[in-house]
């Protein structure tokens, strides 16, 4: 199966391409030359590049409709798996779902596939106002929608 760029791909397609479960959103590309480093093998500033991407379109996709103005999305705290190097011309799937949250935070859970899990990455999101003055209490909707399509566990 042709893998599709730039566009989130079908629970079908995910799994065509060794993803173990399918995720709410998957995005593929493929490593470019500007991305590696010395020794040929991907650089980590590409691997952060990538899971943030998707991260901004997992919010702009899925969260952004319910909240209806964009808040402050803020990094908490994140940790970063290295399983596997990546080389120029491989083709990536890099994905985003909400795993946990509590009142005002979230985690994500992040994988970068390659035929076989290459990276993974937990992050804790916090929002806050636009103005970065308050936290931002993330609407019950918004819960529901982390539970029901992403199997979200309710932290508080």
């Amino acid at each position: 199966m042709e893998i599709r760029y730039h566009t989130p791909l079908t629970p079908e397609e995910q799994i065509a391409h060794g993803l173990s479960d399918p995720q709410p959103l998957a995005l593929a590309d493929k490593v470019r030359f500007a991305e590696l480093d010395l020794q040929n093998h991907v650089n980590n500033k590409a691997y952060m590049t990538w899971f943030e991407s998707a991260r901004v379109g997992y919010s702009d996709r899925f969260m952004l409709p319910t909240l209806g103005q964009r808040p402050r999305f803020m990094v908490h705290s994140l940790s970063l798996r290295f399983i596997r190097e990546m080389l120029m011309g491989e083709d990536y799937i890099v994905t985003c779902r909400v795993s946990a949250f509590r009142n005002s935070s979230y985690t994500l859970d992040q994988q970068l596939w390659s035929g076989d899990m290459r990276a993974r990455m937990s992050v804790v999101m916090v929002m806050a106002t636009r103005d970065g003055s308050a936290r931002m209490e993330i609407p019950d909707e918004l819960r529901k929608v982390f539970v029901e399509r992403d199997g979200a566990v309710d932290e508080r």
